[in-house]
């Protein structure tokens, strides 16, 4: 099942910033700036692209997805949702990533069975372990450095840390997520990263192609 996440040399896992409310709506800027950044997410060839719209009503979640899964159907990109694998399924979306506050990874998994992609959110080595028992395609691991969308989530867990965990899971793919940048990517990569995440560090379309090759000639 996680296979395909290495079909490029370093996997890069795009998440959307949570830009949208109750308010927007599909003729909204930051709707149409969203499948915008799935468009160029696929010409620089992410591997994965969470939408981490969380405030969005359930009807405009689905009717985003569903667009979104139109652009990345058929092509290298995987589609994934955040927390709502309902919603996922039935727009057409390759999986889900759960949070903390998700149901449980062996949840999703006998629901939605075997070729549905369930990624998870770990901040430490044993939410990690419980992922991967959990029958978890993959799980992010930070915050690896301080960043401010992942305050809440405490201290930055560092390096050292992040090589622990990939140590005791290996070969089970864990991606860096964290305060991610050009000039700490080598060192995340080093520490025993398969891929990384990145919400800020992939934020902008118009330089989005040139730090995905940025990231990948690190390898």
């Amino acid at each position: 099942m996680s296979m395909f996440l290495k079909t490029e040399p370093t996997p890069v896992y795009l998440i959307t910033s949570g830009e949208t409310n109750r308010a927007t709506t599909p003729a909204s800027e930051e709707f149409k700036s969203l499948l915008a950044l799935v468009r160029v997410g696929i010409a620089a060839r992410v591997t994965l692209i969470q939408l981490r719209e969380k405030h969005l009503p359930a009807r405009l979640l689905y009717e985003l997805t569903a667009r979104a899964a139109d652009i990345t159907r058929a092509t290298g990109t995987r589609l994934l949702v955040n927390d709502r694998a309902d919603i996922a399924r039935a727009a057409g979306a390759d999986g889900v990533h759960l949070t903390s506050q998700s149901l449980e990874a062996s949840v999703v998994r006998r629901a939605f069975g075997d070729d549905f992609l369930v990624g998870v959110s770990a901040h430490t080595l044993a939410e990690a372990q419980a992922a991967q028992g959990g029958g978890a395609n993959f799980a992010t691991f930070g915050p690896v450095f301080d960043t401010p969308s992942k305050r809440a989530y405490g201290s930055p867990v560092g390096l050292a840390k992040l090589t622990e965990a990939a140590r005791a899971l290996a070969p089970f793919p864990l991606y860096a997520l964290g305060g991610l940048t050009l000039e700490n990517a080598r060192e995340t990569l080093n520490a025993g990263a398969q891929g990384l995440a990145a919400i800020r560090l992939l934020s902008d379309p118009h330089t989005l192609e040139a730090t995905v090759r940025a990231i990948r000639s690190e390898l």
